[in-house]
């Protein structure tokens, strides 16, 4: 009976040592936003298609591994507060993102976005046209979604 109790304690010793303390993401990354704005998604059902788009990079600046990496984007109108369209990007797996190191440039592309016959340039100064925001949700492990920060979508066509 001793010996199944050390080695249950052992394991949950040894389980843990790995682990180490939690870090507050919003404090142990930077996010670096390289480009925001609307990508020409192509002709959908005859008409075109613009999405909003955000491309950026993380710097981890705590001073742990963040194994597990992931960044969720949730696009909504700036009249709204409804989710409009979302994404989705695992930024780094069991290899993690070391401490001190900077991705490369990460793009999420909204699911939704405005369609119209008018040429692209013209959709995006339509009258009717209505601005986009995107939030920045990360988490590594196990952690919970930690939001990051809110970025407004530039008025400007990507095509890349």
């Amino acid at each position: 009976m001793r010996a199944s109790v050390r080695l249950l304690l052992l394991l949950a010793w040894v389980s843990s040592a790995g682990c180490g303390p939690a870090i507050d993401l919003t404090k142990g990354l930077q996010v670096i936003i390289v480009n925001t704005g609307w990508f020409d998604a192509g002709i959908i059902n005859g008409q075109n298609k613009l999405v909003p788009t955000v491309t950026f990079q993380l710097k981890n600046i705590s001073d742990q591994k963040l194994t597990t990496l992931q960044v969720n984007a949730l696009f909504r109108r700036v009249t709204e507060n409804d989710e409009w369209g979302s994404g989705f990007v695992t930024v780094a797996g069991s290899e993690g993102l070391a401490p001190g190191v900077t991705t490369p440039p990460l793009t999420i592309k909204s699911t939704l976005g405005y369609t119209g016959s008018d040429p692209r340039q013209e959709m995006l100064q339509n009258s009717h046209f209505v601005d986009a925001k995107v939030e920045l949700f990360a988490k590594y492990g196990s952690t919970q979604w930690t939001r990051l920060g809110t970025y407004p979508i530039m008025r400007q066509l990507l095509t890349k």
